[in-house]
């Protein structure tokens, strides 16, 4: 147990006279050393803060490029849509047009195909 208390005490006492002379011999002051942590604190605090607002305004950036964008691709859509819809209507007028003469087409035909039976007999 002796060993071990002496050995504990020396540590101390090692340490104490190691912490004096970095003490001692440090090239500041304690109050100059508080200040130099102080401000690279206030330094990385800023430049934390800087890069804070560089990511939220590349951020900002990103959002509007894709409203932009996505407005762009609505506008289209719409446009393909009303496109659609206006060949929609034309094919269904074409029909309607086909369905119109095709039934003059028979009636005629039918009216032709009595004239001749008329005349043949």
């Amino acid at each position: 147990m002796s060993k071990n208390s002496d050995f504990i005490g020396g540590f101390i006492i090692g340490g104490l006279i190691g912490a004096v002379i970095g003490i001692l011999y440090a090239p500041k002051s304690g109050k100059e050393t508080r200040e130099d942590i102080a401000r690279k604190a206030d330094e990385l605090l800023n430049k934390a803060k800087e890069e804070y607002e560089l990511a939220v305004e590349k951020s900002k950036k990103a959002y509007e490029a894709t409203v932009a964008r996505l407005k762009s691709l609505e506008e289209t859509a719409k446009e393909k849509v009303e496109a659609a819809e206006e060949l929609a209507e034309r094919g269904k007028e074409s029909l309607q047009d086909g369905k119109t003469r095709l039934k003059k087409a028979i009636e005629a035909g039918v009216e032709a195909f009595k004239e001749e039976q008329n005349k043949a007999v």
